[in-house]
């Protein structure tokens, strides 16, 4: 199943939203990360499974495909782990996808799955508001 939670990212002095597509299927288990992450991002598959483990959570059995967009600006940093556990969780329906539809994600995941502060919320916000 394929769910959508938007976020967003700072990017020199700009801000910009990010939407994020999770897409939970059949076949072998593979998270794989599309669309311009760097390794802090690649890096957030480990931390997010971890964390909805640690939640009380199944992660997903199957093939997870997180796509970022837009796909042409690098994305940075760990504030996308937050996103991303809630569209996996979306994608499996342990969390109704609606929930997510008019909100913007953004924090990171200790491996406990407590959420963690970023940098860059106040623009993001901005930007988000103005999307």
């Amino acid at each position: 199943m394929l769910a959508k939670v938007f976020s967003g990212a700072v990017f020199g002095v700009d801000a910009y939203t990010v939407e994020i597509e999770v897409n939970s299927g059949h076949g072998e288990p593979k998270t794989l990360i599309v669309g311009l992450p760097d390794m802090a991002v690649k890096e957030s598959e480990h931390r997010v499974l971890t964390a909805l483990i640690n939640s009380g959570f199944t992660p997903p059995q199957g093939r997870v495909t997180i796509n970022l967009a837009p796909a042409h600006i690098k994305k940075e940093g760990p504030s996308f782990d937050l996103p991303i556990a809630l569209g996996m969780l979306a994608a499996e329906n342990d969390i109704k996808p609606d929930l997510l539809e008019r909100a913007c994600m953004i924090g990171e995941l200790a491996l406990s799955g407590a959420v963690r502060r970023v940098r860059g919320v106040l623009p993001i916000a901005i930007a988000a508001r103005d999307a």
